[in-house]
């Protein structure tokens, strides 16, 4: 079947999620610097947490770009990916209104690496679906860099226990593993099509 209504329903559920992130964000009524600064630790978790969003979005829709349709298990596969990307709003603003408290970073991580699960399954089923010799196969390879994530993830979790800024920081650190785009499936296609032309 074809893979058109599955982008454009994953691209108008992440754009609600935006939304509810942002919604989070509440004007203070002071005037002053000092009101703002309160606000730090929400505004940050909230910047952590749309990064998160626009890397699986990003990536999302490179690897959708390769597949040339899909089945009922991808559908599935897929709404279980935007289910755990929905609850990141709620642990953002937990993590953020309590100020990167154990329980909250504890289970904003599990939220991440559930993410990171989800998409595994995902690009798993595309490749099944679409063989082991497919442009999208040859793309996501072996997903080293997806492996380590979800082992950050639950490295962080357990580090949280004792100290949740390092664990924060172990967050951002694969963010920045994530933050430019993974140009695999990009390249990928680029060569496909320079291969055929």
């Amino acid at each position: 079947m074809s893979k058109g209504r599955l982008e454009a329903f994953s691209d108008g559920v992440i754009a609600i999620i935006i939304t509810i992130m942002v919604l989070e964000l509440k004007v203070p009524h002071d005037a002053s610097w000092e009101a703002l600064r309160h606000l730090g630790p929400v505004f940050l978790s909230y910047v952590l947490s749309f990064i998160y969003v626009g890397i699986y979005w990003n990536n999302h829709h490179h690897m959708l770009h390769a597949a040339k349709s899909v089945n009922g298990a991808i559908l599935w596969a897929n709404m279980h990916l935007l289910f755990w990307l929905s609850l990141i709003p709620f642990v953002t603003a937990w993590m953020g209104e309590n100020h990167f408290a154990q329980w909250p970073v504890i289970c904003y991580g599990a939220v991440l690496a559930m993410n990171g699960i989800a998409y595994t399954i995902l690009a798993k089923l595309l490749i099944r679906h679409h063989g082991e010799n497919s442009l999208i196969a040859r793309a996501v390879g072996n997903d080293t860099k997806g492996k380590l994530s979800v082992g950050i993830y639950s490295a962080a979790i357990v580090v949280a226990f004792v100290h949740s800024w390092l664990a924060l920081a172990m967050y951002i650190l694969v963010a920045c593993m994530w933050f430019i785009p993974d140009r695999r499936i990009e390249t990928k296609i680029n060569q496909e099509t320079n291969y055929r032309d």
